[in-house]
């Protein structure tokens, strides 16, 4: 399909989509913006068959997107995406469903030793040998006519994706990984993974207070903030900066001219609708029974000693990830690694169950339990089972 041939109409839509369905799999990427927005804003689709490719306009007037959410849900269709996570939202909002098969090629990359969340070009660049012009990367997706350089952009971002996802699946079938992709796969087509509740929005601050009733106040700002942003459709910081709910959080301002005291409140902010409530939202907080205050997150206190053994099973996952040819990030983070240090077997942690056990897991233990050593030998470090 040439470039400028962009899908226009509903029925172009689902003539492309019914093809696409005949196939075991279709990759999948969308351009989007979402700078000025809560939500992101869908500008274009793009999607590609082993035998068929095109792009889709969703700001086509008149244009009914159900086709491709149909696609979206057929089960008996892979979706290909790289990075996925975004994409995904996307079709969770305008379509209300999780793609379903998935797959993920940065996942499945890592899995098959390409390194930590590796970027498309650089995949492709190495599966396909194929450079990409990246000088369209900042377009403005909204704007028409795109250019056929644009366009051109945009369709390479699915057409590589196929013999990228085909040639890692080989690799994957070939070593017995395909399992250790499901696990992954299973966290995104999770609809949790999509869902943010504003009671969980504080969540995602820095932890900076240190008083229960100052948690309070921020999880209830951050709750207002977050519905606010949404039925706005506004990005969470044109609401209110994260500066400005750390300091609320602690001087707690009970009115307007308390609240215009603030050093990171706009100058007049105060006297606004939104001062108002926020002003309400803090009293509200405030008023929270003391013995319903929440309590603060425990900070972690590594147990002395442990730090030492946390270094050794550094060590160790190197290791593993040296000689199995993997991702260390996709096996344990840092977290993983003092939770085996400090609890051992107890540790609830995804090192510790499933293929990731099989690999490190175990190990792991073996090494906390002094029933393995690592050695210094012939000018490299190795495990020794004792």
């Amino acid at each position: 399909m040439p470039s400028m041939d962009m899908i226009t109409t509903t029925e172009a839509l689902a003539a492309f989509c019914a093809r696409l369905a005949k196939h075991d799999y279709v990759t999948v990427d969308t351009e989007f913006l979402r700078e000025t927005t809560y939500w992101p804003e869908l500008c274009l689709i793009q999607m590609a068959g082993p035998e068929d490719e095109g792009i889709v306009d969703p700001l086509a007037k008149g244009i009914d997107l159900k086709p491709f959410f149909d696609l979206m849900a057929d089960s008996s269709v892979i979706k290909v995406f790289h990075a996925a996570r975004q994409d995904i939202e996307i079709v969770v909002k305008l379509g209300d469903l999780v793609p379903h098969p998935l797959f993920d090629t940065q996942v499945a990359a890592m899995v098959c030793g390409f390194g930590e969340s590796i970027s498309y070009d650089q995949l492709v660049s190495r599966i396909t040998g194929a450079h990409i012009d990246k000088s369209s990367r900042f377009t403005d997706w909204s704007r028409r006519p795109l250019t056929d350089k644009q366009l051109d952009y945009a369709l390479a971002d699915v057409t590589h994706l196929r013999d990228v996802y085909l040639e890692l699946v080989a690799r994957l079938n070939a070593e017995g990984r395909s399992l250790w992709v499901a696990d992954e796969m299973a966290v995104l087509e999770s609809r949790s993974t999509y869902e943010i509740e504003p009671a969980d929005a504080w969540k995602r601050l820095k932890m900076r207070v240190k008083k229960p009733v100052e948690l309070c106040v921020l999880q209830h700002v951050a709750a207002w903030r977050e519905r606010e942003a949404k039925s706005r459709n506004v990005p969470r910081g044109r609401v209110i900066k994260d500066d400005a709910i750390y300091e609320i959080a602690q001087q707690q301002p009970k009115d307007s001219e308390a609240l215009s005291r603030l050093r990171t409140i706009p100058r007049g902010w105060e006297r606004s609708q939104q001062g108002a409530t926020l002003v309400e939202i803090v009293n509200e907080a405030l008023e929270t029974p003391k013995d319903e205050m929440p309590r603060l997150p425990r900070q972690k206190q590594t147990p002395e000693g442990a730090q030492a053994s946390i270094e050794l099973l550094r060590v160790l996952l190197k290791l593993t990830v040296e000689k199995e040819n993997v991702a260390a990030k996709i096996i344990a983070n840092s977290d993983d690694l003092e939770a085996i240090a400090v609890d051992g077997d107890e540790a609830d942690v995804a090192a510790l169950k499933g293929w990731r056990r099989e690999l490190f897991g175990d190990r792991a233990l073996k090494l906390i339990r002094g029933e393995l050593a690592l050695r210094f030998a012939n000018k490299r470090v190795e495990a020794v089972e004792l």
